[in-house]
């Protein structure tokens, strides 16, 4: 079995004091791994950010905090709510994916290079057969550390490049959507 882990689609990442992003298109390609995924009855699971911080948009109560309407989650779909970057930590998801059998995870969401890159890494080092769908994930621009400012593609194509090949395979949507995700399983 495989399931679909869908990161931080929540109403905070809409918010126009947001940096420049890339992907204008990952919302309509994590849809569609979502209907896919619905289509087959594989196992989903929705992940959302949860601050500590109190006047952050993802705080408990904020609106930011809830699911984009197209990524709310149905009645028996997993649910995992995490207050760090990686949605394993300290979240039962490796528990949860184990108890049901599941070896591999397509990871899609938000921003590639903080929850996603943080959670595929953990997902790779933990035996899980990972993939990450390039063009259903999306970044901002963000300043390197030596202070140069990168748009939002450059952060993102590094992010995968730090994934690739090392933690998971890295894919597009129509390549993961042409084989069957229960004949991708590994």
């Amino acid at each position: 079995m495989i399931a679909l882990l869908i990161i931080d689609m929540q109403k905070g990442m809409l918010s126009p004091t947001l940096p420049p992003r890339n992907n204008p298109q990952a919302e309509d390609n994590i849809a569609s791994l979502l209907a896919a995924w619905r289509e087959r009855d594989h196992p989903v699971v929705l992940v959302r950010h949860i601050s500590r911080a109190p006047t952050s948009v993802f705080a408990p109560g904020q609106s930011g905090a809830e699911f984009q309407e197209r990524f709310m989650p149905l009645a028996h779909e997993h649910v995992v709510e995490k207050n760090v970057p990686d949605a394993f930590i300290n979240t039962g998801l490796e528990r949860w994916l184990h108890a049901r059998g599941i070896r591999h995870v397509v990871i899609a969401g938000v921003s590639t290079n903080n929850s996603v890159e943080a959670t595929a890494r953990t997902a790779g080092n933990l035996g899980f057969s990972t993939t990450v769908v390039a063009d259903a994930c999306f970044t901002f621009d963000k300043a390197d550390f030596g202070g140069t400012l990168r748009s939002a593609e450059d952060v993102h194509l590094m992010a995968l490049a730090n994934l690739h090949g090392e933690y998971a395979e890295v894919r597009a949507t129509d390549d993961v959507l042409a084989v069957s995700p229960a004949a991708t399983a590994t």
